[in-house]
Order: structure tokens, then sequence, then C-alpha cells
């Protein structure tokens, strides 16, 4: 874990292809507690022991046979439709031209091997990593078929989202989303490390259940998911230090309100505050390239003193929570969008670590694989 090195997982060749597994589920009074998420956590050995004592008691429900799950969870007013399955992980690209699912950051070698030996002890997969694509009109078409059954499940879990699930267990349904996906590529949305996770265990393990691995494929032009900001705060740097970087780039800086900073975020557009002075700060952007690379690339380096440490936020007002004038800069960020991510991806680069935050995420323990089931 103490390995700060970050290297890019390796490229799944095509095609893009789900497959059935046997479904594990949690009763819907266990999904969305926080206690349940960590019941998941160590030690690892623990976790199998404790899901058999779960089934027991009736708070775990092991699917008949197996499917692929179409899950539609709502959270917070945003409806998200996807594909659950066993992911062939199995072939690895070896020309570029061969990929079909892209990450869009690198993962930490130390974080990746912990969750796999993590996933190894407990014989499963505790929640499918989340890719997303846009999909053929010819997958909307078939899954609209399979939502005008009944559902195999509907229920709102303990946190508050409402879950809708079919099990599509149909032979033709089944060719009909692979001859659907055949033509497929999508992106890692979150589950990065896991992702790498199933593949060192693929390596590992051949020719098993390790070769797939628990994922949900969300169509991006379908049920969107949303896209935020993660906005930096750079821990030991002052507002003078970060002008004087911006300076040495060519960036523009403005002294600014609060209020007229919120309001100027934009592409090429950032804001660093204090706390108690504020700044816009204008950025020249490279076709075809983001503000955040510019901020890691070109920004960051050009500062006289490197930052203690740089932490992560999802919210303004977590950021602006943790500075004060001479305890560090909070650089606020606009959000991505979601065509200039794939851009990225597509072009063979990684944005920097913790880029993006696609939300909202579905609980966990609503679909579980066991690796025992194979």
């Amino acid at each position: 874990m103490d390995d700060s090195r970050v290297v890019t997982p390796p490229y799944l060749a095509g095609p893009l292809r789900l497959f059935p597994f046997t479904g594990l589920m949690l009763s819907p009074s266990r999904i969305g507690d926080p206690s349940s998420a960590r019941a998941f956590a160590r030690p690892y050995r623990d976790v199998s022991a404790r899901l058999v004592s779960w089934e027991d008691k009736g708070f775990v429900r092991h699917d008949d046979s197996p499917a692929v799950y179409l899950h539609e969870y709502t959270s917070g007013g945003i409806t998200i439709r996807g594909l659950v399955g066993a992911l062939d992980i199995s072939h690895r690209a070896r020309r570029a031209a061969e990929r079909v699912v892209f990450p869009h950051e690198g993962v930490h070698p130390g974080q990746a091997d912990e969750l796999a030996d993590r996933m190894d002890e407990m014989k499963m997969h505790p929640a499918p990593i989340l890719l997303v694509h846009r999909g053929p009109q010819q997958l909307r078409t078939l899954l609209a078929g399979v939502m005008a059954a009944p559902t195999y499940q509907d229920y709102t879990d303990r946190a508050g989202q409402r879950h809708r699930i079919w099990a599509i267990r149909d032979a033709d349904t089944l060719a009909g989303l692979d001859a659907s996906l055949a033509g497929s590529r999508a992106m890692i949305a979150d589950g990065h490390h896991r992702y790498a996770a199933y593949l060192r265990l693929q390596h590992d393990h051949p020719g098993g259940p390790a070769d797939h691995g628990l994922a949900m494929l969300v169509d991006q032009d379908d049920t969107p998911l949303f896209l935020g900001a993660i906005h930096r705060v750079l821990a030991g740097t002052t507002l003078q230090e970060l002008e004087t970087a911006a300076a040495s780039i060519d960036a523009r800086w403005r002294p600014c309100t609060a209020a007229e900073g919120i309001a100027a975020l934009g592409p090429t557009t950032l804001v660093a505050t204090d706390g108690e002075h504020w700044a816009i700060l204008d950025i020249d952007v490279p076709r075809r390239r983001a503000s955040i690379e510019v901020v890691h690339e070109r920004l960051v380096p050009a500062l006289a003193t490197p930052p203690h440490r740089v932490t992560y936020h999802h919210s303004l007002d977590d950021a602006l929570a943790h500075v004060s004038p001479g305890t560090g800069v909070a650089l606020l960020l606009p959000a991505l969008d979601f065509d200039l991510v794939l851009r990225v991806v597509a072009a063979g680069r990684l944005l920097p670590e913790k880029a993006t935050s696609f939300q909202p995420k579905p609980s966990v323990g609503v679909l579980i694989r066991s690796l025992s089931d194979g």
C-alpha cells in the first residue's frame, strides 16, 4: 500500500462479453447499511463464513441459476440502468485496435495486489466495477423488451436507493446481448484498482472462475451517469506561490470574490482560494486535452516548493473546510465533459489520479459474485 508508483493496467481484447453468473444478493434490509459494507473489510478470511451465516439467517439470497442481470437504481432523483454480468477478462490486447475496456486513470500496484489478495481469500467479487459506453440502438431495443416483463426484484434499500432487477436467462436474449455488445468499447467509470486486481487474479489462476470479473455496463446515452469535479487542496502552498507558478506558465490570474470565482469555473478556468482571498485562474488548454492535465503536468510542477501533500475533495464545502490562510490553497476545478474523457482515453492517455467522479454509484450488496460458483 506504500507503493507510490502509478501504472497503466493492461487492456482487454474484444469482443466485449458479459456472461451469466449465479448472483448472491443481500436482503434489502442489509443493503445501504454501513455495517454491511464494513463486513467486506478485514479480516478477509471471515467474510465467506459471515455470508454463510447471513444466508442461514435469511440475510443473503443465493440465486437458483446463472443470469445476466439488468439492474436499475434511482438515487437523488437520478436513475441509472446497466447490465451486470461476468466480464470476460481472459484476453489481453496486443494492439490498440483490439482494446475494448479503457481505464482513464492509473493504479497503484500495491493497492491492486491487496485487493486481489482480498478477493482470493474471500472467494468473491463483492460489487461490480462500473463501466460506461455509448450503447447501440439494437441493445436499447432488446433491453426495452426485457423491462416489459415483471421485475425479478423491486425494493428500496436502507440508503434510500430504489432497485429494480430483471434476471436474463433466456438463451435467445442472451445471444442477442452478445451480438449487441460485440462491437462495443467501454470505459472504466469506477473500480480501476478492482479491475487491476481481477487481471492479476486471472494471470495467477487462468482457466477458471478468475477468467471473469463482475462488472456493470451503463449506457451513457440511455441513463447517463453524472460527472462531477474533484477539487484539490495543496497543503503548505500559499496563494502568492500559486500566482507566481501561474505566471511562469503564462496563465492569467485575477483576484475575485467567492461568488465571482464559483460562477467563473469552466473548461479553461480554475479558482484558487486560501479561504479568505480568492482568484480566478485562466489557463491555456491544448485542443483535446483537459484542464486537469495542465494542472498536474505544468502548474503544480511550476511551484517553487512542492505542496506538503495533495488531498482530494468531492465538494466545494469539503475543500474549503481544509484550508485557511497559511495552511494551504484549495484549487477548485470544473467537472470534465464525458466526451472529452473519451477523447483522452482514445488517444492512449490517462488522466491524473482522481480526476473524475461518476455518480451515483449503486449500494454495495445488490449483486455479488461468488468465485466458488464458477
